[in-house]
């Protein structure tokens, strides 16, 4: 808008301009034509003498006057036209600046609401997005409270298994759990003493040729965690490697010196590893300390293949319990027989009876035909006919009633 309004002002300044110029060159021209005149016609007249000459410097002077007169008037015309025209070209650029500063003004205002508006949205959205930073903020504070509450158990746990006694109670605890979980109760007990005096985690009551298997929890866990502290060299990972190896054979010798009693439980016995950690340590990368317990009929296991173990146990015992009842079934199958049978031969017996009764009722409906014949006879007043013997001619008489 101030551009349009400079060039204006430049228009009108240069039309200004133009026409005070142009009256100012008519007016210089005129007065220094009117003054070469005179001083020409001075000249002249000083120097001729003559009348004749005078008259035509007078007819001149006149002529002149008039000359002067007539470009008077054409630049006072031509100044009022300029005027005219400056005037109708200031109306009509008022009447466009108007209609400019309208058409502005209505843009100005769509701009305006438009504004309003966007920044109206901007602030709902901007509000939205607030209250969602702030409900995510709470979560996140849930979050964390329930990270610091889990760190806290995670320290108390590894408080826990940082205690030799501790690790012990939290693998017999699991190892009963899994138990209790997979086995009937009259198949196994926990904390059984042995005929060596010898106290056992678990005994395992499963049918012969098994017999009894003792299951006992251990937890190798000190020089495993060193095996994989980050700051420790090369050398003291592999002594804690062989510290690690020989304490699984510790546990193994003692498992295959305290828990296999001839005669008493069976030839092999369970040591039962409560970390899947460890158990998948020893498979993988320690192959012959689990060949050496296998040597010692000790059977090296962790929750999960315990709880496979336990499961075909399950099954064995109630295979066991299935083939001990089989007496009793077949005892009850075969009284069902011979109800059976006697439930058959009645069943004939009756089909024999319903037979005859059919029989019975077939010689009823004929005896009952012939009745219903003659009664039909005799509405039909046809005593002669029932008199009749039935072998007796057509002709032949019949003896009166």
């Amino acid at each position: 808008m101030t551009s349009l309004f400079t060039e204006a002002e430049l228009v009108l300044v240069g039309l200004t301009l133009f026409v005070g110029v142009l009256m100012l060159w008519v007016l210089l021209r005129t007065g220094r034509i009117e003054r070469d005149l005179q001083s020409r016609l001075g000249e002249r007249l000083d120097q001729a003498l003559g009348a004749q000459h005078r008259d035509v410097l007078r007819d001149l002077h006149e002529g002149l006057s008039r000359q002067t007169d007539r470009i008077g008037e054409h630049a006072r015309a031509d100044r009022e036209l300029l005027q005219r025209g400056l005037g109708a070209a200031s109306v009509q650029l008022s009447r466009s600046i108007e209609a400019l500063t309208r058409s502005v003004d209505g843009r100005l205002q769509t701009l305006a609401g438009q504004v309003n508006e966007r920044l109206d949205e901007g602030f709902r959205k901007t509000n939205d997005t607030f209250a969602s930073v702030m409900s995510r903020l709470a979560t996140i504070d849930e979050a964390q409270k329930k990270i610091d509450g889990l760190t806290t158990n995670v320290v108390s746990l590894q408080e826990l298994l940082g205690d030799k006694r501790a690790r012990g109670a939290f693998g017999e605890v699991q190892l009963e759990a899994l138990v209790r979980n997979a086995m009937p109760p009259d198949a196994f007990e926990f904390q059984a003493t042995l005929p060596n005096n010898m106290r056992a985690d678990c005994l395992l009551k499963l049918p012969e040729p098994t017999g009894a298997v003792v299951v006992d929890a251990k937890f190798p866990l000190e020089n495993y965690h060193r095996m994989f502290d980050d700051g420790l060299a090369e050398l003291d990972r592999k002594a804690a490697q062989m510290a690690f190896r020989a304490d699984v054979r510790r546990h193994v010798d003692a498992i295959a010196g305290k828990y296999i009693l001839p005669g008493v439980t069976s030839d092999g016995a369970m040591m039962f590893l409560p970390a899947e950690a460890v158990f998948a340590e020893l498979h993988a990368y320690h192959p012959e300390v689990i060949a050496y317990a296998q040597g010692k009929r000790v059977w090296v296991v962790s929750p999960t293949t315990l709880m496979a173990v336990l499961n075909t146990a399950r099954a064995v015992l109630k295979d066991v319990e299935t083939r001990k009842q089989i007496h009793v079934i077949q005892d009850a199958l075969g009284k069902l027989a011979k109800d059976f049978n006697r439930f058959d031969e009645r069943m004939n017996a009756l089909a024999r009876h319903i037979e005859q009764a059919s029989k019975d009722v077939q010689d009823v409906q004929t005896s009952s035909r012939k009745i219903s014949a003659h009664f039909h006879k005799i509405e039909s007043a046809r005593l002669d006919e029932i008199d009749k013997p039935d072998d007796a001619p057509a002709g032949a008489l019949q003896p009166p009633i």
